[in-house]
């Protein structure tokens, strides 16, 4: 009788030590999921941010491609160009 509850009780931690193996093994891995999906978040933000940005500068690029009056502009502003017989004033802010 005494060999069987042994036996009995060691089935028993043997069955309570999987189970909290289990379970430590199951919170880990749930942190670790819920650390992979944040990190999915922010890289689908970073992502959608860099195709917005990509969007504007292919805009821009085909403004500069078909638009005279753009080009016009940019080269002015950024290049201080001026047409002949013209003043470019600059005033300090």
């Amino acid at each position: 009788m005494n060999l069987r509850r042994f036996i009995i009780s060691l089935y028993l931690v043997l069955f309570v030590g999987v189970g909290v193996a289990s379970g430590v093994f199951f919170l880990e891995a749930r942190e670790e999921y819920l650390q992979l999906k944040q990190h999915e978040e922010a890289s689908r933000r970073r992502l959608a941010e860099t195709e917005a940005k990509l969007k504007e500068q292919e805009r821009i690029i085909d403004r500069l491609r078909h638009d005279p009056v753009y080009v016009e502009k940019v080269i002015r502003r950024r290049l201080n160009y001026a047409k002949p017989n013209e003043f470019i004033f600059r005033f300090e802010e």
